[in-house]
């Protein structure tokens, strides 16, 4: 029997509803019956250079979005706001980690990205050259971006928590002419010296040809590389117009984890990407110009991309965001800013939320929240005791009297956009991220492709293409055609999921060796060279292990090299654990470095994981016919 005090589904009160503005109804509708016309509708809402004629042509797994448009991001992100009543509405507001605020309206971001561009471009910048960005969540970072946009040229941007040989391997791969990046980052204090890391990346890298620094304290003396170019000098060759483009050029490559090998290159494309972020941040956020929209992610990550910079810019909004932790430097300071700024939508992590559950309600009674109308999860699943404790605290309740609604959905780097979701509108399912949004034709499927029952586990998959999908994986065609025709059903993203009888979909985990640790994608491969990388080690495994605040933490089993055995009990573990923190950054380190005599294996060497993580939850490892004798 269902308990009445915590049933199945919560129904959205009334004053929730009154307050917001969107409906997905029609539109899911509308995009099953026509999805071409649909997207074409969405698609001529923006300013084109040349307007599009088709939506989707699709020869599987090659897919292109309005095909014969011509356009350039940034006319619609900053242009067509600059020139109009927009010119001096607040575009970012940046709050550092020490206290530091900046404001930049329409006009002026435009400006300074022009500015960049024409920097750039001095520099001999082309389109679809690769810029690699290694920035601090600053607005140097964000205009780094759109300059890049602006001139065609694609970025990718490095997380400024990542190592060293994180940042060579992709500066390599992308085939980066420019690198641009800061002295230092803030983090919980102390200064992080990304301009050493940036040097040292690219000192055998004969490619790279600029090293941009910017300089946020003059007092930071250090010898610089040889190709260092001082930020503020791209700002003394005048103002670049934007290029055009065409709809399915490249704006951008993201390095997301896989299971195996390095990191792939995620691309995404000027048009069918603008159109779909901008899309969701208004049906599923219930974001509309002049709005306060507060993301808690970094543009390091696909999250800052499409909800700091392009998502929030396009739609004409205002985007609040925050360098530093979210209970530093104190535990209160995420809700002074939602209190100070009037934030209307806040878009954070359930990493973030359990965060303040932990630390209790009374670190948010001094503040008030009552203009938050959306409070949207994504990352790892948002589990039903934290979502409760956030409506109840953070939304005002679960009855009459709430003034938000605190939502669940879920999309990946290759996804670009909101994928499933709990609408604001829709009773919300603890633990299920939602049902598929307008345009989405998800499924849960089989190895065969075949639709499971409702309740019962499967593979989640995207049977048609959606605009903000990505085009390819960079320098790997055919990594991107096994996503699309591994599973008969369409593209295979990996999770492991099941649907209820009403539609809403939960993500159960992953049915791959990727690891989740406070809502970034870990590859275990990039962990496991990480490890033997160090002259101690000679082979190595790595799981994830539920973790109440990260969602997972990292257990490494390692087995050391012959002469090495005698100095476990002399630091030897936390030399590992190091030396993987340089290579790969904070969020990679692992929690716990276990030394082990042999890892268990299949008979054609494959290392079964599973096994351990089994053995490391206690838990039933299952078929093990194919272990190694």
């Amino acid at each position: 029997m269902t308990d009445p005090h915590r049933p199945d589904r919560w129904p959205v009160p009334d004053s929730v509803l009154r307050r917001l503005r969107s409906d997905p109804e029609d539109d899911i509708t509308r995009a099953a019956q026509d999805p071409d016309g649909f997207w074409l509708e969405q698609a001529r809402q923006y300013e084109w250079t040349r307007e599009p004629t088709t939506a989707l042509t699709w020869n599987r797994p090659d897919m292109q979005w309005f095909a014969d448009g011509q356009t350039n991001i940034t006319l619609n992100a900053l242009d067509r706001h600059a020139r109009g009543e927009n010119r001096t509405r607040a575009a970012l507001i940046w709050l550092s980690e020490t206290g530091e605020r900046q404001i930049y309206t329409y006009g002026l971001l435009l400006e300074q990205v022009e500015r960049a561009a024409a920097g750039l471009r001095h520099l001999g910048v082309q389109p679809g050259d690769r810029v690699v960005i290694y920035m601090p969540l600053t607005p140097e970072g964000v205009i780094a971006m759109l300059a890049c946009a602006r001139l065609g040229a694609v970025h990718s941007v490095v997380y400024a928590g990542l190592g060293v040989g994180a940042l060579r391997d992709r500066i390599t791969d992308a085939g980066a002419r420019v690198v641009i990046t800061a002295d230092v980052g803030y983090r919980r204090g102390k200064l992080v010296d990304l301009y050493g890391i940036a040097a040292e990346a690219i000192a055998e890298l004969g490619g790279v040809e600029h090293l941009i620094l910017w300089e946020r304290i003059k007092t930071y003396q250090r010898e610089h590389d040889a190709r260092t170019v001082p930020w503020e000098t791209l700002f003394t060759h005048g103002h670049a117009p934007a290029v055009t483009v065409n709809a399915e050029d490249p704006l951008f490559i993201l390095y997301t984890s896989g299971s195996t090998g390095k990191p792939k290159g995620v691309i995404h494309t000027h048009g069918g990407y603008m159109v779909g972020t901008a899309y969701h941040l208004r049906q599923l956020f219930d974001v509309r110009g002049g709005d306060v929209f507060f993301c808690t992610s970094d543009i390091g990550w696909i999250v800052g991309h499409s909800y700091i910079v392009y998502g929030p810019l396009v739609a004409g909004a205002t985007v609040l965001f925050r360098e530093g932790a979210p209970d530093f430097p104190d535990t209160g300071v995420l809700w002074r800013a939602v209190q100070e700024y009037g934030v209307d939508i806040l878009f954070t992590a359930p990493t973030t939320l359990r965060l303040f559950m932990k630390l209790g309600a009374d670190t948010l009674k001094p503040h008030d929240l009552t203009r938050l109308r959306v409070v949207a999860c994504a990352g790892e699943a948002l589990n039903p005791e934290a979502w409760r404790w956030a409506q109840e605290h953070i939304g005002g309740g679960l009855g009459e009297g709430a003034h938000a609604a605190v939502i669940d959905h879920w999309w990946q780097t290759e996804l670009g956009a909101p994928t499933l979701g709990t609408h604001p509108r829709w009773p919300v399912r603890p633990g299920y991220a939602g049902r598929p949004l307008a345009g989405v034709d998800a499924d849960i499927v089989d190895e065969n492709g075949q639709s499971v029952p409702d309740g019962q586990q499967g593979h989640l998959v995207i049977r048609r293409p959606f605009p903000s999908m990505m085009r390819g994986i960079h320098g790997n065609p055919d990594k991107y055609a096994q996503i699309w025709n591994e599973n008969p059903a369409g593209y295979l993203s990996g999770d492991l999921a099941t649907r209820d009888e009403h539609g809403y979909i939960s993500i159960l985990g992953r049915s791959d060796d990727v690891l989740s640790v406070a809502g970034h994608r870990i590859g275990s491969a990039d962990v496991e060279d990480a490890l033997v990388s160090h002259p101690a080690v000679a082979e190595a495994a790595v799981i994830g292990i539920p973790d109440e605040l990260k969602g997972q933490s990292i257990i490494a089993h390692v087995i050391l090299r012959r002469g090495f055995e005698d100095q476990v009990g002399q630091g030897l573990r936390a030399s590992i654990t190091e030396h993987v923190r340089r290579e790969l950054g904070p969020i990679a380190t692992p929690a716990e470095i276990r030394v082990v005599e042999a890892l268990p294996k299949t008979r054609s060497g494959k290392i079964l994981r599973r096994l351990l993580r089994a053995q490391a939850l206690g838990e039933d490892p299952g078929d093990l016919t194919t272990l190694e004798g």
